[in-house]
């Protein structure tokens, strides 16, 4: 039987996962001028998905040295919220 602190925090976990997934994939296609900002809907979502994840990886970004255009602030913030899951599942639950 699971906690059921340790499954809502893990949920809370993944879903921030697939949200920074979403960001990153978003700024992509508004880079390679898939999608355009000056859609409201673009700009709305966008904008939600900045506030959303970039508290987290303003941190990291600071620590890591620059790579020219690649950013890989994400990924190590995924790395880092999936090794938070594994943890709390395997000491709390």
């Amino acid at each position: 039987m699971v906690n059921p602190f340790v499954s809502i925090t893990a949920t809370v976990i993944s879903l921030y996962i697939w949200l920074l997934i979403a960001s990153v994939v978003l700024s992509w296609l508004v880079s390679f001028n898939v999608v355009n900002t000056s859609n409201r809907f673009v700009y709305v979502v966008g904008d939600f998905l900045y506030r959303i994840t970039e508290p987290a990886l303003r941190p990291i970004r600071r620590y890591i040295p620059d790579l020219g255009g690649l950013d890989i602030s994400p990924i190590v913030l995924i790395l880092l919220l999936t090794f938070l899951e594994n943890a709390l599942f395997y000491y709390l639950a």
